[in-house]
């Protein structure tokens, strides 16, 4: 259903019913371990990929950064220009 490398890929499923009986699979919270790194300010243009890339040399690894900040939404974190975000150590 995912890749191997998504932070999906291991995330057990649940199988539930919606009001009109349609059954969907739906995934099962993941928790997050809390996690330390180094503070960066965002920059106009930021995005959570090219920080991965700089940080990791991986730009897929941008998750790592949203789960560090428990972002649901990764555009969350580079959205101002002047917010900070922490930046996890590999």
């Amino acid at each position: 259903m995912f890749l191997p490398n998504s932070r999906y890929a291991r995330v057990a499923t649940v199988t539930t019913k919606l009001a009109s009986g349609e059954e969907v699979v739906a995934l099962k919270l993941r928790k997050l371990t809390p996690v330390s790194g180094e503070p960066r300010t965002v920059l106009a243009g930021d995005r959570l990929d090219i920080v991965a890339q700089q940080s990791y040399a991986e730009p897929t690894w941008f998750w790592h950064v949203a789960d560090a900040n428990t972002a649901l939404d990764s555009r969350e974190l580079v959205a101002l220009p002047g917010d900070t975000f922490n930046v996890p150590k590999t």
